[in-house]
């Protein structure tokens, strides 16, 4: 599904979910740094990026940060790869692009938006989300540490 271009600007700070603007490079070495996605390779990142609704946090004309929405754009929407940058933390970015996805005139009528965190649970609540109602009826296939040993097969092949 096309989706519509959104943005928004404050100062210097600008949020857009266009995707010729990503930059895969800087995304890339966040999330191959971060706790949830360590390791992971650039093919698998920019393929993440192509099949996402993904908003851009830019300083100026840097990315600085990314929250990726995965969704049918009908009735749910998963939030995740959340970040920005540490040299611009600490001014209310991370809420206002989380505010920003949730804003998205196409992501208005879904029914259930989900996320994971270790870490950032008073971000998330701030903006309206909660912990599950039914936790027990949710189940998961999790393979922690997938993209490190995807990253050390990959290694072995070239070398």
């Amino acid at each position: 599904m096309d989706h519509q271009i959104f943005e928004e600007s404050v100062g210097d700070y600008s949020v857009s979910t266009d995707p010729a603007r990503l930059d895969s490079r800087v995304i890339h070495q966040f999330l191959t740094d971060s706790y949830w996605a360590k390791g992971i390779g650039i093919d698998r990142v920019t393929k993440s990026l192509k099949n996402s609704l993904c908003f851009s946090l830019y300083h100026k004309s840097e990315q600085v940060g990314l929250a990726r929405v995965i969704t049918d754009f009908a009735t749910y929407a998963y939030l995740c790869d959340v970040f920005i940058v540490k040299a611009h933390r600490g001014q209310g970015l991370g809420k206002w692009l989380v505010t920003s996805v949730l804003a998205h005139p196409q992501l208005q009528e879904i029914r259930r938006f989900q996320l994971v965190t270790r870490d950032a649970h008073r971000l998330y609540a701030s903006v309206g989300f909660a912990p599950q109602s039914n936790p027990e009826a949710h189940m998961e296939i999790c393979r922690p540490g997938m993209y490190l040993k995807t990253a050390d097969l990959e290694s072995e092949i070239a070398g």
